[in-house]
């Protein structure tokens, strides 16, 4: 072997590994973190998760499906803290509390939404790859218990939240899967 292609050889191999283990960086989607989740509710306006929600006089069964079911309070504006929303929706899976889904419209209820829950919960999550704005951004706390997903389409000026029991959840994507169908 020549001596410049035997002097040079080991920074090539360097250079190869190096271009191996960076090439695909561009292809990867950017994580999203989770923000600790401070004051775990372990579920939802003192309902704890895994709870049956038949004995819950103030909610009304409007979703009724082999595993899934949804309920609603019917007497009272929906709201999230002091703010009203278009829904909320609370669900349990093969009878136990497990889900709530909260959907409202506006930049002012997302804003006002955004504020509860860092309130309440903890600040979001400003780390590099967090998306906090743009056409749809993403907010997450986690805690031991309990996730917190926000997503905010701007263009649509849509909110949707969810609230899950972290052991529950799964069960839910389960019975998607088996139905082939929302809830």
């Amino acid at each position: 072997m020549p001596p410049l292609i035997a002097h040079s050889r080991p920074r090539l191999t360097a250079a190869l590994i190096l271009l191996a283990w960076l090439w695909p960086a561009p292809f990867l989607p950017a994580t999203v973190e989770a923000g600790t989740l401070l004051n775990d509710p372990k579920g939802f306006r003192n309902i704890p998760w895994g709870s049956p929600l038949t004995n819950q006089a103030e909610l009304a069964l409007i979703q009724n499906m082999d595993r899934v079911k949804g309920y609603e309070v019917p007497k009272e504006p929906p709201h999230l803290g002091e703010t009203t929303v278009e829904s909320v929706r609370l669900f349990t899976i093969d009878g136990q509390f497990g889900r709530v889904t909260i959907r409202y419209q506006g930049k002012d209820t997302h804003d006002a939404v955004l504020a509860y829950l860092q309130s309440q919960f903890g600040p979001i999550d400003r780390s590099p790859g967090s998306m906090m704005r743009g056409l749809n951004q993403q907010y997450n706390w986690r805690g031991t218990d309990t996730e917190i997903n926000l997503t905010y389409e701007a263009k649509r000026e849509r909110g949707y939240l969810f609230i899950e029991s972290r052991t529950l959840s799964p069960r839910f994507n389960d019975a998607l899967a088996d139905t082939g169908s929302s809830y």
